[in-house]
């Protein structure tokens, strides 16, 4: 391990809290008292250890992963999750290298569970126009054929008339089968799951407005509020907190903003002219502390044409909407944009809709995350696990003298991503309560850990003191919190990370700041922190190369370049204690070769000139907001 002028180190820990078993009045379930018992020995780490788990995980009760050949069942997500093998739908067997340490099914509420319905060869729904295409979900092109037909079926309901797939019997039946198989799994101290579902909810042009939502314990109510009930998203929320008034507690987590055609972070209500207000975002900010800005579906922390001045920006792209794979606006469909428009907002008018911390998550749909780009499978099911189903190859019996591909949005994706947390505990009320608190980062796949805080009576030897942590929370504030100002005084930065041992060393350790100043939103990219011993150079900000290097004949990469940890004491040369502004900080691994690549190497062509051949798998913490 290296350390710079400003370096320095966290310690980690484990953990503890009560999980909730009542579920709607009824009687525990099997394995609750255990659970109850158990989590009376879990320890406590009150300076916070920092936990890995993915919040978006579709099982075969989802409607579209069923129809991409996915039978598996939330029990057989939560077993992956724990790191067991578990089948794809095309037979092979998936696996992570290690396990992850918490959890949540969020299949889709809507038509949730009515899939197998309309499968089965007996039953209220066997004659139904939809069932022989359902039956037909195998293979690729049958997968292809029944997606298309129940899209259609449900673009053509007539607004206001009831849906007859939207049946509230089967839907409660999928969502307590959900919610079972929580509690199965939920071990505290050792593996945390969570109740949640999908609300997939669009715009009127089917614009992605997508949410997770999860809830703090098993008192759930008796069934999820679906796109059928309101696609206002703004309803949601409400519904959410009249839950909320009756012990319900739970949070929305939107995800693929990139995908949005610039609707998920608007500046007026929902499909209308009407501009943002106070009473706006501070439900918004009640039910939506956090966004997933790293999954499979690409990255949505900023994009090129927003953040021009970002080498890094151009990462794990997807340019389309996610429902009908036209483009899609970058103004508006990104985080990092996001929070500069509601520090603008926050300076013109006193609000900010957009100060939520983030996660990252896999958005599987094969009940299995893929997040190693070497061993990738991928998200739909049977439609895209052949390479050149998702572009990575040419199409077979292509002319190899003028290779064809398929023209897939799946040729954007990613091998991405995980949420990360500082909690007290692996437990249920610790972990959520470290989403509120929004002590949470992002990773694109690696198990990168990543710790930020910044005070006034942080010590620039910080890196050096044993207890730097406790100082760290006694003289500062960490990820996700507000840092007031101190009559002019200049705080200062401590930030640190730790690779993941099973992927490359790190390279660099960023500070990314937005302002406003004369009205004008602005933003810049810091390095802090530079492997092998390099110096930042004070004119560029940014760290020399290090000399990582990928072999793309092989996807080696150069051995005993990068670090294991970096960290530093930062200050802000360009402070103003009048300016509102936030950091967050990006860490940045060695080069390595993308899945693309890959299943290039192991067909023996030659890798797609239009893919990036290599990629730095990252993360990302949440900021913290400088308040005059």
């Amino acid at each position: 391990m290296r350390f710079f002028t400003v370096v320095g180190f966290v310690s980690l820990l484990a953990a503890c809290a009560e999980p909730v078993q009542q579920l709607n009045g009824q009687n525990d379930l099997p394995l609750a008292n255990a659970a109850k018992e158990q989590a009376a020995t879990v320890e406590t780490n009150v300076l916070r250890s920092a936990y890995f788990g993915d919040t978006h995980v579709h099982t075969g009760l989802s409607f579209d992963a069923y129809l991409m050949g996915t039978r598996r069942t939330p029990d057989d997500a939560y077993n992956f999750g724990k790191g067991a093998a578990i089948e794809h739908a095309s037979g092979f067997q998936m696996q992570m290298r290690k396990p992850l340490d918490f959890m949540a099914v969020a299949d889709h509420a809507m038509y949730l569970g009515m899939m197998s319905e309309l499968a089965s060869t007996s039953g209220r729904f066997s004659d139904h126009k939809l069932s022989p295409a359902v039956r037909g979900t195998t293979t690729a092109e049958g997968a292809g054929a029944a997606f298309r037909a129940v899209i259609g079926h449900l673009r053509s309901r007539t607004p206001g008339v009831e849906d007859e797939l939207d049946d509230h019997e089967i839907m409660r039946s999928a969502w307590q089968e959900i919610i079972e198989a929580a509690q199965r799994h939920n071990d505290p101290g050792s593996f945390t799951t969570f109740i949640g579902y999908e609300y997939s909810t669009t715009g009127p042009a089917a614009e992605n407005l997508h949410r997770n939502v999860i809830f703090r314990d098993a008192n759930v109510p008796q069934q999820p509020f679906s796109r059928f009930d309101s696609v206002n998203p703004e309803d949601l929320w409400d519904w959410m907190d009249a839950n909320r008034d009756e012990g319900k507690e739970a949070i929305a987590i939107p995800h693929n903003p990139n995908g949005s055609d610039g609707w998920m972070f608007a500046k007026t209500y929902f499909n209308s002219d009407q501009p943002l207000d106070a009473a706006y975002a501070e439900q918004r900010v009640r039910n939506e502390p956090l966004v997933e800005n790293s999954q499979v579906k690409g990255t949505s922390d900023t994009h090129p044409l927003l953040s021009p001045n970002d080498e890094w920006a151009d990462y794990d792209i997807m340019p389309l909407q996610i429902a009908t794979g036209a483009p899609s606006r970058p103004q508006g469909s990104y985080v990092r944009e996001a929070y500069l428009n509601g520090l603008l907002m926050e300076t013109q008018s006193g609000f900010n809709p957009f100060k939520f911390g983030v996660i990252g998550s896999s958005d599987s749909h094969n009940a299995a995350g893929s997040f190693e780009d070497d061993n990738y499978w991928s998200k739909t099911g049977v439609m895209d696990i052949q390479p050149h189903l998702r572009g990575s190859v040419p199409l077979p019996d292509s002319d190899p003298e003028n290779p064809e591909y398929a023209n897939e949005p799946s040729k954007y994706w990613g091998a991405s991503g995980l949420a990360g947390v500082w909690a007290e505990s692996n437990t249920r009320d610790a972990i959520f309560d470290a989403f509120r608190r929004k002590e949470t980062f992002s990773t694109s796949g690696s198990h990168i850990k990543v710790r930020f805080f910044a005070g006034y009576d942080l010590s620039p030897d910080l890196v050096s003191a044993d207890d730097a942590i406790a100082q760290a929370y006694a003289g500062g504030v960490p990820m996700g919190a507000d840092l007031f100002g101190a009559d002019g005084k200049v705080p200062l930065f401590y930030l640190w990370a730790a690779r993941d041992p099973d992927t490359q060393a790190l390279q660099r350790l960023q500070v990314i700041k937005g302002w406003i100043e004369d009205g004008q939103a602005h933003e810049r990219v810091m390095d802090v922190a530079c492997s092998d011993g390099l110096e930042v150079d004070s004119a560029t900000q940014r760290c020399p190369d290090n000399g990582a290097r990928v072999k793309l004949s092989d996807c080696s990469t150069t051995v005993d370049v990068g670090d294991s940890e970096l960290a530093g004491v930062w200050q802000d040369p360009m402070f103003d204690p009048e300016q509102r502004a936030f950091y967050y900080v990006r860490v940045l691994e060695n080069p390595s070769c993308r899945w693309s690549t890959y299943d290039a190497i192991h067909a023996g062509v030659e890798p797609r000139e239009d893919m990036h051949a290599t990629i730095q798998k990252r993360a990302w913490s949440s900021p913290i907001w400088y308040v005059p």
